[in-house]
């Protein structure tokens, strides 16, 4: 179990349900940090096992359902969030979606998915909480992006192209909130055991050749990402900010 950097602050968290987001919740409950777990409406299920397992930590949870795409399912995410823990201190924007194709045969429709989820959902839940975090002269911004927003990968043009976006939006917003004691960081997660990545992964010739490209030489566990998270939501990043950080085990060297 880590240190309680949280002290009772709460962190909400998009997409807390499974793989990454919910590592990070409970990774963030071990710190202390009371939670607002977000995930949509179809996912309540899965998200109350998760929150139930973050409870179990000794944290308090809300379960705040919303699709992050939407303005007005994000506002009223961020309201209920806030009536019933009393305030948001650090926002970890997980929620992602990925549809494989390559350029060619790319429907608008999935380019649209793809962007609207990943890049519009981070700059709709940072709208929405800004204003609490400006009023309390405080706040910490973890926006997950990948790898892949750096270097990219065939049938992943759409993907690539909005973690790309998430990562300058995040050093844009940085400099705009940094004198408010607001913090804005990217965590790039590289090859993560996670059921989106288990498409490609059960494959043996795949997963043994990502292995072969990571200095560590093996596939990451969605529990990797949690606690360079758990950094860029504490006090112990408080001189941080605009930064982005490869949590790949060594794919992307610099």
């Amino acid at each position: 179990m880590g240190d309680k950097v949280g002290n009772g602050r709460v962190a909400l968290v998009t997409g807390a349900s499974r793989g990454i987001g919910r590592a990070i919740a409970l990774g963030l409950a071990e710190r202390g940090f009371d939670l607002a777990l977000n995930d949509i409406a179809r996912q309540a299920d899965v998200l109350a096992e998760t929150a139930a397992e973050a409870r179990a930590l000794g944290v308090r949870v809300a379960e705040v359902h919303a699709d992050v795409s939407s303005k007005d399912e994000v506002q009223a995410m961020v309201a209920e969030a806030v009536a019933e823990l009393g305030a948001i201190h650090a926002v970890v924007n997980n929620a992602g979606i990925l549809i494989a194709s390559d350029v060619e045969h790319l429907p608008e429709t999935a380019w649209d998915a793809v962007m609207d989820v990943n890049a519009k959902g981070t700059f709709l839940v940072i709208q929405a909480v800004l204003p609490l975090m400006k009023a309390q002269g405080y706040g910490r911004i973890c926006n997950i992006a990948s790898i892949g927003g750096k270097h990219g990968a065939p049938e992943q043009a759409h993907y690539s192209a909005s973690k790309a976006a998430v990562m300058g939006f995040t050093r844009v917003l940085a400099q705009e909130v940094g004198p408010l004691g607001i913090t804005a960081n990217c965590i790039c997660p590289g090859i993560i055991l996670t059921d989106m990545g288990r498409v490609n992964l059960d494959d043996p010739a795949i997963s043994d050749a990502w292995k072969a490209k990571t200095a560590m030489a093996r596939i990451g566990a969605p529990e990797d990402v949690a606690g360079p998270v758990a950094f860029f939501c504490s006090d112990d990043s408080a001189f941080v900010t605009g930064q982005t950080l490869n949590v790949d085990g060594g794919i992307v060297l610099s």
